[in-house]
Formats: C-alpha cells, sequence, structure tokens
C-alpha cells in the first residue's frame, strides 16, 4: 500500500491519496483542492479514485468534491449525509469498510464538528482537524473541546504509540510524540472529568 500526501493552498489542508502499489482502485481522503499536480500523481500511479472518505464537512476538506466526481465517479463516505448536496454513504462510529481490498475503520470523534470521523488504515490514523502536531482541533466552546479530548483519550490515546499521524493541516506526527509534547493531551490524561461529557445537540 502506498501513502501520498497532497497540500493545498486553499486553508493549507492535506488531502491524501492511498492505493496499491502497482495501481488500481484507490481512496482519497479530504478533497479540499483538486489540481493538476495531485490528477498528474493518480494518474501516474495508474489510480482510480473508487472511494472517497471526509474526515468532516468543512470547505478546505470538502472544496474539491464537485470536480473530482466528473473525473471518477467515487463513492463518497462521510458522517451526516443531510449536510451534502452529493449522494453520501453515511458512516458509524467503529464500521469497518472493505474498500478495494483496503481495510479501514472510521472512528467518529465530534467536538471540533458534530460530523467528525478518523480513518484507522494500517498503522496510519487520519485525523481530519480532531489531532494536528502539537494541538488539538479547535471548537467553538467548552463541552465541545472536553468532548473533542475525550474521544481523542478514548480512541486514540489507546492505540499504539507507533501509530503515525496524518492530520488535516500540518505535519506528520506520532501518538507517542503527541503523548509526550502535546500539552492538551498531556492534561486530557491525567484528568477522569472527561467521562461525564455527553454527545452536543448543536452543530458545529
Amino acid at each position: 500500500m502506498k501513502i501520498f500526501s497532497h497540500f493545498s493552498l486553499n486553508d493549507f489542508s492535506n488531502s491524501y491519496l492511498i492505493g496499491p502499489e502497482n495501481g488500481g482502485d484507490a481512496i482519497l481522503i479530504d478533497p479540499g483542492h483538486i489540481d493538476l499536480q495531485l490528477i498528474h500523481r493518480i494518474e501516474q500511479n495508474r489510480y482510480n479514485v473508487a472511494h472517497v472518505l471526509i474526515t468532516h464537512r468543512h470547505n478546505s476538506h470538502t472544496a474539491g468534491l464537485g470536480t473530482l466526481i466528473k473525473i471518477y465517479h467515487p463513492l463518497i463516505y462521510a458522517g451526516s449525509p443531510t449536510l451534502y448536496d452529493l449522494p453520501i454513504i453515511p458512516l458509524k462510529d467503529s464500521q469497518f469498510l472493505d474498500l478495494s481490498g483496503i481495510q479501514v475503520e472510521a472512528l467518529q470523534i465530534p467536538g471540533h464538528s458534530i460530523d467528525s470521523f478518523v480513518f484507522k488504515i494500517g498503522n496510519a490514523l487520519f485525523t481530519g482537524d480532531v489531532l494536528h502536531a502539537g494541538r488539538i482541533g479547535s471548537t467553538n466552546g467548552v463541552l465541545e473541546k472536553a468532548l473533542l479530548l475525550k474521544g481523542i483519550k478514548a480512541k486514540i490515546l489507546t492505540l499504539d504509540e507507533r501509530y503515525v499521524i496524518f492530520p488535516g493541516h500540518g505535519t506528520l506526527s506520532t501518538i507517542k510524540i503527541e503523548k509526550l509534547f502535546n500539552h492538551a493531551l498531556i492534561e486530557a490524561n491525567a484528568s477522569d472529568d472527561l467521562d461525564q461529557i455527553s454527545h452536543p445537540s448543536i452543530l458545529t
């Protein structure tokens, strides 16, 4: 399996292309911007973008969808399908997907947005705006921040520390590095208060 990172000046966001070694059906995560550089990367590796995974609905992660579906006609997977004007296959927490032979686990971690998902593929975590190198995603309030930290603590920090984090913005990291240097996570890991936080009812 190959993983390619594509950086866009559209809100300085990352997209990720995942596919087999010798070409075939591939996955694109967060098509924030589709440009010739990305299309060339897809074609040079003899990929067909058959699946799109969206970490959350914000524009910097979805703006290229319209262009992408005109070229490759992929199946699109996301949380909260009613937020989209396109046909969306809805995701559920802890759902396992077999996408053309690539195994994906979808983990719902709301807080930055109500529909935020993290995708686990092999030893890689595609975290969108849930978790970045050295910081957590932005939130609109104290409840949302606590909910985000609760989800990260329960579903990410419990994984093997060698997992590589591929965030929606910024550079790569690992779970071990975040445990050591991410101050928000250090504080959350030492607190039991987060266990009482429940899912918010307001879309963010």
